[in-house]
Formats: structure tokens, C-alpha cells, sequence
């Protein structure tokens, strides 16, 4: 008996000793390049200077927010090295600035990198050198095309989804409505009016009078104003960047017409857009919404917004509050977060996108009661859900349902 008591006990030992090995294979920490035992490495490109300057509000957020994050202690003990360029709008520079991301400065991911045409730029070199290009921070549809571009996820709701909410709101309280397009000339503006038209659907071609595109290298689009209102449209859907969205609003109030003013969410902000254009001016805008606005004092008691202020005081005195693109930076910076903390040691590209696309149910601080962040494995688009606001007094109010609205895919 003892000699088999002593096999048995020798298997068991035996055993123990390759359970023991395979655990601790399996709690080997992985990296792929920018990721160590104290670094995840994060690449981000923003137009800081150029047509769409307004939006490098949104980088510098997200910096701020990462130190903070940092001071913190980092995630799993790992602190974040944010390394942001600037490419002026400019989508070869756009390219330039990734390659250096990717090859020089050897980042793990490119993060939250702003503008359809530059993402557009750097979509297919991202994907063949399968390296995450990480909540766009552009609405375009394409971005949610895990089959063609797995490497590739958006985050904000898709443009498409917005305009063909706003076709539904038309098309009940205006049925007889002249619709006058302004539109950017490039990917962005052209997927804003494909979600218009399909929304609008068979009506589209009799309802729209005009479709009116400019260029980011006009110095003004008062003349494409006054070509609008010419035709005797009495509804202008207004798909414009910052800088055109407040000269838009100035010239419409200037030449005294008044059309139902649709405006896109990308230039709802209150600080770049609204002020700029002048409160008297922004009268009766509609838009729509998915993140808490700052001016509104339905959230003053609100904890998510009491945390982001106080973050802004502490990390980004000199940022202004009311600037829609410091709401959007904390919320994406948030979300970011989330999924490295959910890689835990496995901080590879694949793990990544992994865990960026099993995203249930999350919410930042800073999204609207009601909408919920959601991601898989075909789904690719993470909110989805929007609200419809109208400008009155010096603050957006919200009107309606939450409007969950999934274009594209």
C-alpha cells in the first residue's frame, strides 16, 4: 500500500506542478509595442491649428484628463503617455502624423483622432499595420465596418443617424416644408445629407430647393447664406464645422431670414459656436444632443457633472466649461479608460479592440439619462441614441424621447 500511496502522491505532486505552470502562463503579462509594466503608450492627432482649430479643445481635454487619471495612480500601475500632433485639417499631414505615431513614437493605439477626411486618410494604412485607430472622433457611418476594418471603431452617434431624425421631425411638423442645404464638400458634410435624403426618403427630391456645398478653404460662406435664402426655403439644415456654423447663424440673422434652423451636433457647442454667433442670433435653433450640456441647470445637482467641473477646475482651469468639445474629450477620455482597465496585463493591439468591442451597458459621467454605450463584435458603433434640443435664452433645452436611431453598419 505505502508504494502506491507514494505513485499516487507523485502523480499528484506531478500534476500540481503543471496546473501551477499553466496558471502562471496564463497570468504572463502581454504587450504588443507601447505597453510596459508602467506605460501604455497613446497616440492622438487633432487639428489644433487650420479651419477646425475649434476642435483642439477636445485634445487638450483629453491630456488634462489623462494627467489626472496619472496622478491617480495610472491604470493597473501603468500610466498614460499621451502623445498628441497637430495636422491643421489637413489630411496628408494627417497621414504624416500617423506614420510618426505608428513608427517613430511606436504607440500602442491612435485615440479618438478627429475629422472624416483625416481619419479617411489614415483608415486603410491603420488597418494594415493593425493598429487600433480607436473612437474617431467623427460621426461618419463607415466607421462601423468591423468586417473591412476591424481595427477601426467610432464612438459619437453617426451623422446619418442624426439627420434622418431630424427628416422624421420634418417630415411630422413640416410636411409642406422647402428644405435649403448647407453642406462641407467632403465625406462628412456628403454623409449628413445621405441620412437627410433617407430619412426624407421619397419626398426628398420635391421637399429639398437647394443643396449648397463649401470649402474649408473659403475665408467666409455669407455668399452661399444669401444663394439660400434666394430660393424661398423656409427650413435650413445647417451641416457645418464651427467656424462656418457661427458665421452661418450671423449672416442668417444679418440678411433677416427665418427659416427652422436645423444645425449638426458637431457645432452645437455653446462656447465655439452659439456665443460666438450671439444668443440674439441662436434664437429657436433645433439640434440634437447626447451628452450633458453644461449651460443647462437641470444639471446642477447632477454627481457626473459636479465631477466633471470639478476636474475642470483642478486640470483644466484655462478650458472653457462651456465648450461642447470639453464635455466630448472627458466622455471619450472616460470611455478609453474603461477598456484599458478591462485589458488588465493582456495590453495587446488584438486585446484591445477586443475589449473596445464588448463595451455593455457603460455609461461616462457625462452622457444623457437614457443612452448607454454598447459594442460587439458586429457593432461597431458605440452610442447610438440621441435627443433633440432647441437653443432658447443662453442655454440648449431638451425636448422629446431619447431616439435611438442605428444607420449604416
Amino acid at each position: 500500500m505505502p508504494a502506491v500511496t507514494g505513485k499516487f502522491a507523485a502523480a499528484s505532486l506531478a500534476l500540481a506542478l503543471i496546473a501551477a505552470s499553466a496558471s502562471t502562463a496564463t497570468a504572463q503579462k502581454k504587450y504588443d509595442t507601447g505597453a510596459t509594466d508602467t506605460e501604455i503608450k497613446v497616440g492622438n492627432i487633432m487639428p489644433y491649428s487650420g479651419p477646425a482649430s475649434a476642435y483642439g479643445i477636445i485634445g487638450r481635454t483629453e491630456a488634462a484628463y489623462f494627467k489626472k487619471i496619472n496622478e491617480e495612480g495610472g491604470i493597473n500601475g501603468r500610466k498614460i503617455n499621451f502623445v498628441s500632433y497637430d495636422d491643421a485639417y489637413s489630411p496628408p499631414k494627417t497621414v504624416e502624423q500617423a506614420r510618426k505615431l505608428v513608427e517613430s513614437d511606436e504607440v500602442l493605439l491612435v485615440f479618438n483622432s478627429l475629422g472624416t477626411p483625416p481619419n479617411t486618410a489614415i483608415q486603410k494604412y491603420m488597418n494594415s499595420k493593425k493598429v487600433p485607430q480607436l473612437f474617431v472622433a467623427t460621426g461618419a457611418t463607415k466607421w462601423n465596418d468591423p468586417q473591412n476594418f476591424p481595427w477601426t471603431m467610432g464612438w459619437q452617434p453617426n451623422y446619418q443617424s442624426e439627420t434622418q431624425i431630424y427628416a422624421k421631425y420634418i417630415l411630422k411638423a413640416m410636411p409642406n416644408a422647402k428644405i435649403g442645404v448647407l453642406y462641407q464638400n467632403d465625406d462628412y458634410g456628403k454623409d449628413y445629407l445621405k441620412g437627410l435624403k433617407d430619412g426624407l426618403g421619397a419626398k426628398a427630391a420635391s421637399m429639398i430647393v437647394l443643396e449648397e456645398s463649401y470649402e474649408t478653404s473659403e475665408p467666409t460662406i455669407d455668399n452661399h447664406i444669401v444663394k439660400l435664402k434666394a430660393t424661398g426655403a423656409d427650413v435650413f439644415i445647417n451641416i457645418t464645422t464651427p467656424k462656418f456654423a457661427a458665421q452661418a447663424i450671423k449672416k442668417i440673422s444679418e440678411i433677416g431670414w427665418k427659416p427652422t434652423h436645423f444645425l449638426n451636433n458637431v457645432s452645437a457647442s455653446v462656447g465655439s459656436v452659439i456665443k460666438p454667433a450671439g444668443f440674439e442670433n441662436s434664437q429657436d435653433i433645433i439640434s440634437a444632443a447626447y451628452l450633458k450640456d453644461v449651460s443647462d441647470p437641470q444639471w446642477k445637482d447632477d454627481a457626473g457633472m459636479k465631477a466633471f467641473l470639478e476636474f475642470m477646475t483642478k486640470y483644466f482651469p484655462e478650458g472653457d466649461k462651456l465648450d461642447g468639445g470639453t464635455i466630448v474629450g472627458y466622455g471619450v477620455a472616460q470611455t478609453l479608460v474603461e477598456v484599458l482597465k478591462k485589458c488588465g496585463d493582456n495590453l495587446t493591439r488584438e486585446n484591445v479592440m477586443k475589449q473596445a468591442a464588448s463595451l455593455k451597458d457603460f455609461r461616462t459621467e457625462v452622457l444623457l439619462p437614457g443612452i448607454k454605450i454598447n459594442t460587439g463584435p458586429n457593432d461597431f458603433a458605440p452610442i447610438s441614441s440621441l435627443q433633440l434640443m432647441k437653443f432658447k435664452g443662453d442655454k440648449w433645452d431638451l425636448f422629446g424621447e431619447v431616439i435611438s436611431a442605428d444607420a449604416g453598419g
